[in-house]
């Protein structure tokens, strides 16, 4: 089975193919140019250059959030266009979930947090043990202190990831057993993506294009002004 992955979710922008369940290929990209001029190309060039083409694909995967709501869009829109005229399966997957599990190298905690902005991060806790990743937290925005004191509960070495890992680490740093994985382990990649994707196919589920939906997680800026106005 080829599997297509997308990761749009954040400032970085990534293609992955997984082949069987083991990595083929993938492009990463942190320029800072626009997901919509970037996602589709990289991911055709990543095609080719493995002798491939979109009539090669079994199924494709999308990080579908939290996230960015504009890099989410984009992100859905293309994997649903590959999809959706070739019937293909097309997984929506957690973007903390695939940032922990392409990221884990031991037993542990990780915590894979991104930016919010509003003095939040997006959140998702996960246990490590035996190479197995268990979801300790649903995925939900809250404060950089309240995210410490959950850690402070948990007794095992805990692993940041993520595009707010930085932030939560330079935060919270007094706490003991917090630790910043390096660069390359903490972006969000469509490697991540893929594998998570690949779980959810070997269980025989088959999710269709037309049922992908975002995971916002909360209201956008234009639902929350709308949401302030039918209050008056």
């Amino acid at each position: 089975m080829l599997l297509l992955a997308f990761e749009s979710s954040a400032k970085a922008a990534s293609a992955a193919l997984l082949r069987d369940g083991s990595l083929f290929g993938e492009y990463f990209q942190r320029s800072g140019q626009t997901h919509s001029r970037t996602l589709l190309k990289m991911a055709d060039d990543l095609l080719n250059n493995c002798d491939l083409s979109a009539d090669d694909l079994d199924a494709v995967a999308v990080a579908a959030g939290p996230g960015s709501f504009t890099g989410l869009r984009i992100g859905i829109a293309a994997a649903k266009g590959i999809a959706w005229g070739r019937e293909l399966p097309c997984v929506g997957v957690s973007t903390t979930e695939a940032m922990a599990r392409g990221a884990y190298v031991q037993d542990g905690v990780i915590a894979a947090v991104m930016d919010a902005r509003r003095e939040q991060v997006y959140c998702g806790i996960f246990d490590v043990t035996d190479g197995a990743m268990t979801r300790l937290a649903e995925d939900r925005a809250i404060s950089v202190e309240q995210l410490g004191e959950e850690l402070k509960k948990l007794k095992k070495t805990k692993f940041l990831v993520g595009d707010g890992a930085s932030l939560c680490y330079n935060t919270l740093q007094k706490k003991r057993d917090l630790l910043l994985l390096p660069e390359h382990l903490r972006d969000q990649r469509a490697a991540g993506v893929a594998l998570c994707a690949w779980d959810v196919l070997q269980t025989g589920e088959r999710p269709s294009a037309a049922a992908l939906k975002p995971n916002y997680i909360r209201l956008s800026q234009a639902e929350r002004e709308r949401a302030n106005k039918l209050k008056k």
